[in-house]
């Protein structure tokens, strides 16, 4: 997880619109933006409005390392992020604001609040947000992982979920396991996660057990209901992000009071 660190424009868009990805597009670095450290995505609600700030998705171990049990909700920050065009080229520079929601603690994510509108980054840089998924993926699901540190795209399958994945100090939650093919590496740490058929963000990347460590830096290891550890040497895994769907009320304000709100609370 640690040495994740080191690490279209398109051709028609609907005026001041918000588009989602359509169905069995394929893959490519729209929506995808670089840290300087990590990678991210420009990411969307389903409910979420032109007029609305934009956020950006990444980890929360790319925001800092940070303790068990710590939450960051709504932090004033300056944060820039290079915004990529279909192909994987710089188009813009999008500068956050806030950073909305860092965790390590049952997933790895973060959301930063840009000073843009959904509505003006399409108009200014033809370029459009990936809508989050609200719903639980499923297994043998086709996934692309998007990294805009590398400008690389990784192929596979979902391979399965884990009920607790554990790395040094963190662990998390129903995690995913990917096929073996999407062998990600240092900066790819915040890369989204995306459903090949419908275009949708299910989860982002975060991490993969590099040595055959068990349970170690860098080393995460399975672990099932029962207490049992599973270690895959140089299998690759991410964190789902469905969850967050339920903690946003009108545009893109964060309320963990929500009925259905399941992430972790300061």
């Amino acid at each position: 997880m640690a040495r994740r660190l080191v690490g279209t424009l398109l051709a028609a868009i609907a005026a001041l619109g918000v588009t989602t990805a359509p169905a069995q597009a394929a893959v490519d670095f729209t929506g995808i933006v670089a840290l300087n450290n990590c990678s991210g995505s420009l990411v969307r609600l389903p409910s979420s409005a032109p007029a609305d700030k934009a956020l950006v998705l990444t980890n929360g171990h790319c925001v800092e390392l940070m303790k068990p049990g710590q939450v960051i909700v709504n932090r004033s920050v300056t944060r820039s992020f290079s915004l990529l065009n279909s192909s994987g080229s710089k188009i813009a520079t999008l500068t956050g604001t806030k950073l909305v929601y860092a965790t390590m603690t049952g997933t790895d994510a973060a959301l930063y609040q840009l000073n843009k509108t959904y509505g003006e980054i399409q108009q200014q840089h033809g370029s459009r947000a990936l809508e989050l998924s609200a719903s639980h993926p499923v297994a043998r699901t086709e996934i692309r992982v998007v990294s805009g540190y590398w400008k690389r795209i990784y192929s596979c399958q979902i391979d399965g979920f884990v009920n607790t994945l554990k790395e040094a100090d963190w662990t998390w939650r129903d995690s995913l396991r990917y096929t073996s093919s999407c062998n990600t590496i240092g900066g790819t740490s915040g890369s989204p996660i995306i459903d090949n058929v419908s275009g949708k963000v299910v989860g982002v990347n975060n991490t993969g057990n590099e040595s055959g460590g068990r349970c170690t830096m860098n080393n995460p290891c399975e672990v099932d209901a029962a207490g049992n550890v599973t270690v895959r040497k140089g299998i690759n895994y991410g964190q789902q992000t469905f969850d967050f769907v339920s903690c946003f009320g009108s545009g893109t304000t964060l309320n963990l009071s929500l009925p259905g709100c399941k992430v972790a609370k300061p």
